[in-house]
């Protein structure tokens, strides 16, 4: 059950990165574009997603549990550190570059562009290399950690 909710929960995401223009990295990149051709309609969806998040959280977390599941599971950090720092330093370069972040661009593989099936997989290869980073297999002077 808790597959076919998630399923389900993705196809809707997707859908809505879609109608959003998300999965347009042209439309982020003139997001980005301040002094050029800026268009300012991606802060109407960013400011749509932060009020349903806001009133969401909020109706979600006053239920004793999830629907599917035990329990929520939620940060409970609250330092700042190096990752927290460098993290979204590179996510926002990245997006920067290639106009996409993980979500519309897995949404849009479907399209199959050139730019988004050499974005994915170098994506994916960032991905696994912080991980190892980040277990300490890994260290960026090639000694494990």
């Amino acid at each position: 059950m808790s597959f076919l909710v998630n399923l389900g929960l993705g196809l809707l995401f997707g859908l809505g990165l879609v109608i959003s223009g998300m999965a347009n990295p042209a439309k982020v990149l003139n997001f980005l574009d301040l002094f050029g051709t800026w268009d300012p309609s991606l802060a109407f969806v960013m400011g749509g997603a932060v009020i349903v998040a806001f009133f969401g959280y909020r109706l979600v977390l006053s239920r004793g549990s999830p629907v599917v599941g035990e329990t929520f599971h939620l940060p409970n950090r609250n330092d700042i550190d190096h990752r927290l720092i460098v993290g979204p330093a590179l996510f926002g370069f990245g997006w920067g570059l290639g106009g996409f972040c993980p979500g519309p661009a897995l949404t849009a593989l479907s399209f199959g562009e050139i730019g988004t099936l050499v974005f994915v997989p170098a994506m994916i290869v960032g991905m696994w290399a912080a991980r190892l980073l980040s277990d300490g297999n890994l260290s960026l002077a090639g000694v494990r950690g």
